[in-house]
C-alpha cells in the first residue's frame, strides 16, 4: 500500500502546534509497518531548508500560479515540497504575517496543497501513486474534495487535528480554486 500524507507542517522542520508532530512520527511508524508512505508539504522557508535533496518532478501552471514540484528526503520519510514562493516564501509564521494577520490568499496556498495531493493519486509524479491520501486539518481539507472531482483516484481519510482552526472562506473563492460549484452545499454529503 501506498500512502501520502498532505499537510502543512511536520517536526522537526516545522512546529506550530500538534499537527506537526503526528507528521514528525506517524509516515515513520507507517514505513516501520512496511507501508510505503510520503508527505507532501508546502515550501517554506524552514522546511525547504530542511529537505536538503530535495530534486524537480515536475513544474506546472495552476489556478494559484506556477509551481514546481520537487522530491527529497528527511529523516528516512520520502517528502514532496511544493515550490511556490510567491505563495510560501513570506515572513511571519505559515499561516500569517508578523502582525499575526492571516494571509489574504490563503484561500490559494490551502487550496493549491489540496489540488496537488490530488493531482499526486492522479499521476503528477510518474513513478509514485498513491492508494490513500489523508489529508490533515484545514489546510489540507479541500484534498478529498479534489479527489472527489477527479473521480476519486485514491481513497481519502481527511483528519481533524484542532477544531478551532477552520480555514474557512468566501463562497466566491470557489471560482478561484476549481472546484465545481456544485461542491459548495452543505446537503452534498459525498465530498
Amino acid at each position: 500500500m501506498q500512502v501520502l500524507h498532505v499537510c502543512s507542517e511536520m517536526f522537526p522542520l516545522l512546529k506550530t502546534g500538534g499537527l506537526a508532530d503526528v507528521i514528525g512520527a506517524l509516515p515513520a511508524a507507517q514505513i516501520a509497518e512496511g507501508i510505503d508512505t510520503r508527505v507532501l508539504l508546502p515550501a517554506f522557508p524552514d522546511i525547504r531548508r530542511g529537505v536538503v535533496d530535495a530534486q524537480v518532478v515536475t513544474r506546472r501552471d495552476t489556478f494559484a500560479g506556477r509551481i514546481t514540484l520537487l522530491y527529497g528526503h528527511f529523516n528516512g520519510v520520502g517528502i514532496y515540497l511544493i515550490d511556490a514562493p510567491h505563495l510560501y516564501d513570506r515572513p511571519g509564521s505559515p499561516y500569517h504575517d508578523t502582525n499575526q494577520h492571516a494571509y489574504p490568499d490563503n484561500v490559494l496556498r490551502f487550496a493549491l496543497l489540496g489540488w496537488v495531493g490530488s493531482e499526486m493519486a492522479s499521476g503528477l509524479d510518474p513513478f509514485w501513486r498513491p492508494d490513500v491520501v489523508h489529508a490533515h486539518d484545514w489546510h489540507a481539507g479541500l484534498t478529498p474534495a479534489y479527489l472527489a472531482a477527479r473521480g476519486r483516484p485514491a481513497k481519502s481519510v481527511f483528519t481533524v487535528h484542532n477544531l478551532a482552526y477552520q480555514g474557512m472562506f468566501y463562497s466566491w473563492h470557489m471560482n478561484d480554486i476549481e472546484l465545481p460549484w456544485s461542491f459548495y452545499n452543505m446537503a452534498w454529503p459525498r465530498v
